[in-house]
Parts: structure tokens; sequence; C-alpha cells
């Protein structure tokens, strides 16, 4: 897929299974730059990805470990940068080499390190819609 894709989720089951159908077409050196509000299902998200990747383990936001690894039949490198407050904080915490290793990376507030993203990253954005469901847009090539 390589259009910009929307979907709509309407509870947290559903967001995971879109998460699992992202992370069934992911390959090693997969990047996925996440954006999009507090709340608005971002980690709910990566947990559906994770289930793909036949990750067994409880998945959680590493809003203060700031980067949680996973075993699965590809490693998963889940980041949540929402504490980072700018990109040489992420250059210290050498977190970019994770991007060119062999297993998934997946950024929560890629936003904030959008310039070190590789052109190859596909970009998903999570919206909270007025009704409390959500609007998952896709952008780049699963």
């Amino acid at each position: 897929m390589s259009e910009v894709r929307r979907v709509a989720t309407a509870d947290e089951q559903q967001t995971i299974q879109l998460g699992e159908q992202i992370g069934s077409s992911l390959e090693p050196g997969s990047i996925i730059a996440l954006s999009g509000p507090l709340g608005s299902g971002k980690t709910t998200l990566v947990k559906g990805i994770a289930r793909a990747l036949g990750i067994q383990e409880a998945v959680t936001s590493p809003t203060f470990t700031i980067i949680q690894e996973y075993d699965g039949r590809l490693k998963l490198y889940h980041m949540d940068l929402y504490r980072i407050d700018s990109v040489e904080e992420f250059d210290l915490l050498g977190a970019e080499e994770l991007f060119y290793q062999q297993g998934v990376a997946v950024i929560e507030w890629s936003e904030k390190i959008a310039d070190l993203l590789p052109s190859s990253a596909i970009s998903i954005t999570c919206t909270i819609e007025h009704d409390q469901t959500r609007t998952v847009t896709i952008g780049g090539t699963l």
C-alpha cells in the first residue's frame, strides 16, 4: 500500500486489529513513525503490531523508560518520545541506531525527531474524533 489510507476504529479491539494488519506486513528494518495526541490510540496500535510479530509479552507505553525491546518473529523496538525535548536529547540516547537493525522500530511522538527519520518510514497519525472514535491515517508503503 503506497497511498494515504484512513481507517476509523470504534474501540480498543478494532485498533488492536488494525495494528495486527499493519504488523503482519512489516519486514526487518521497518520504521513506523506514530503521531497523535495523548489518548489517541498510539500504544493500543502498537499492541496489535506486537501481536502480529508474535510477541507474547504485555506491551505498555515506555513513557518513562523511553525505549522498550520485545522479542518475537522480529524484534520490536518501541520508543515513546513524549519526554524527549530535542533531537540532541534523542541523539544522546543512541536510539537512532535502532532504525537500522533487523527488527521493527515504532516511534510514538515521532514528530519530535522528524528530521532524523528516513524517507522509508511509514507515517501513522492517530486522531480522536468528536464521538470518541479514532481515525488512523497511514502514509507510506506497507
